[in-house]
């Protein structure tokens, strides 16, 4: 008696056909859908000047100290202040930089005269700091992406916590960081406390800068691509995190923030980047607006024309870092 017969190979060649294209459907579904769905959780804000572009492509980086989102406790600090401030700048050819501007650096605030570079947030927002910026550097800002304080704590623990390190010991009043010295693996709430610790640093405002990078540096170490295509849910939680407290400019999506931190990366890379502007005087009081960090007025041109094009050697700028 004959057996059955064999499956046609036609028939059986057609099934595999269509497990291959479900497959590819939903491995190609769920990264586009995904990113439909961050690009709406983004909040965004009128922030560029409109200037003409100049080459290569900068972003404009700022962590707020307002206490609206709950990422400190409320001291009774009114207004809203640009904590954190740094420039990435990826040139056309050469390396990558990340620039952090100390938030009391001297400079001249358009349609308010000489100030503190944070002020200019508080005059008039992210256009203001924007044109601020632009105004010094004479780089046309790209891209701004602005963080609140509870972003960066929920971005630390949605990745696990992070691995720090400081010399010293710490216990700081304002901060509320209490730290020994070593490397400690830090959770979001450590991390935050280290990324705002100033006073208790001897370095202040330049040395909360250099902490400031090595959070967002550590954070983007423990994001590996391959593993987050794996495991979905740890997609979900981060861009939830993420996205929380963020805002960005009227025309950066989630594409832009992924180039972002990836140039982030590469900066933090041995074929980068990183330091500050050429300073001449960490305690300039020029009278009216407290102590200042006054940049180098001969070689801070320079320094950012070289950024620009691309023209500086990786390693560590400006002679504080």
């Amino acid at each position: 008696m004959a057996g059955p017969a064999a499956p046609r190979p036609r028939r059986r060649l057609r099934w595999t056909l269509v497990v291959v294209a479900l497959v590819l459907v939903l491995m190609l579904a769920w990264p586009i859908g995904l990113v439909m769905w961050a690009d709406g959780k983004i909040q965004r804000t009128e922030a560029l000047s409109g200037a003409p572009g100049t080459v290569g492509t900068t972003y404009l980086l700022t962590g707020s100290d307002s206490r609206k989102d709950g990422g400190v406790k409320d001291d009774g600090t009114t207004g809203e202040r640009s904590d954190t401030i740094l420039l990435l700048h990826v040139p056309e050819s050469g390396p990558t930089a990340l620039i952090s501007l100390p938030r009391d650096t001297y400079v001249e605030i358009p349609g308010h005269g000489p100030g503190k570079i944070n002020a200019a947030f508080a005059y008039g927002g992210a256009p203001l700091l924007v044109k601020t910026v632009e105004k010094f550097t004479g780089l046309t800002v790209d891209h701004y992406a602005q963080i609140g304080m509870a972003g960066v704590k929920d971005v630390v623990d949605a990745v696990g916590g992070v691995r720090l390190c400081y010399d010293d010991d710490v216990n700081d009043r304002d901060s509320h960081l209490k730290w020994k010295a070593g490397c400690h693996v830090a959770d979001g709430t450590v991390a935050l406390q280290f990324a705002r610790m100033r006073k208790a640093d001897p370095q202040g405002d330049i040395g909360r800068a250099k902490r400031q990078r090595q959070v967002v540096g550590a954070v983007l170490g423990k994001v590996d691509p391959k593993s987050l295509v794996l495991h979905p849910s740890q997609q979900v939680s981060l861009i939830t995190a993420a996205t929380g407290s963020l805002t960005v400019d009227e025309s950066a999506g989630v594409l832009d923030l992924g180039r972002l931190a990836l140039a982030f990366k590469a900066a933090n890379g041995k074929d980068g980047i990183t330091g500050t502007p050429p300073i001449a005087d960490l305690d300039y009081r020029p009278g009216g607006v407290g102590s200042t960090v006054l940049l180098d007025p001969e070689e801070t041109p320079t320094f950012f024309r070289q950024i620009r094009d691309g023209k500086l050697p990786p390693g560590k700028v400006g002679g504080l870092d």
